[in-house]
């Protein structure tokens, strides 16, 4: 079973946060197939959330440890039904990998292989800023259309009912 730091153990957490479960174990409890998928998991992700359907903690706890022995795995956490594992992945754990052999050499972008700049390079923004013109203020229409006729205080709630018909 690999042992992780503290720091090393807080990290895998954050990184687990937004995981999902990719494996659940049942009534069945830990099976030959549910460790098999929990390994295939782990080579191709390093992190794996498992969802345990039993209500006793203590089981729970045996059964991370188990799946920690048995796949030669870290216990990251457990917390409620969920454990979290991981495990280095193996191209990175050998020695000789690719991570510290040679390192990989990237394609060129699109942008990289358009034809070659012909004109110089820019240079820095100028020292003084250029003058701004003042700008001319455009004329100022009025808010609201001036009203047509004298202004009476009762106008327009009694004479509209009259007009209708309904006095």
């Amino acid at each position: 079973m690999t042992s992780l730091t503290p720091p090393e153990r807080r990290a895998l957490r954050a990184k687990a946060h937004h995981l999902r479960p990719v494996v659940s174990v049942g009534q069945h409890g830990l099976t030959a197939a549910v460790l098999h998928e929990i390994d295939v998991n782990l080579v191709a992700h390093e992190l794996v959330k498992v969802r345990v359907f039993d209500d006793d903690r203590a089981a729970r706890d045996a059964l991370m440890l188990s799946i920690c022995t048995e796949l030669d795995a870290a216990p990251v956490q457990h917390i409620g039904k969920l454990l979290i594992v991981w495990r280095p992945s193996p191209d990175r754990a050998k020695p000789g990998a690719r991570s510290g052999a040679q390192p990989r050499q990237e394609a060129p972008r699109a942008r990289d292989r358009r034809r070659p700049r012909t004109h110089a390079p820019r240079t820095a923004a100028k020292k003084q800023p250029q003058a701004r013109r003042p700008r001319t203020p455009l004329p100022r229409s009025p808010g609201r259309p001036p009203a047509r006729g004298p202004a009476r205080p009762d106008a327009g709630h009694e004479s509209s009912r009259r007009r209708r018909g309904r006095h």
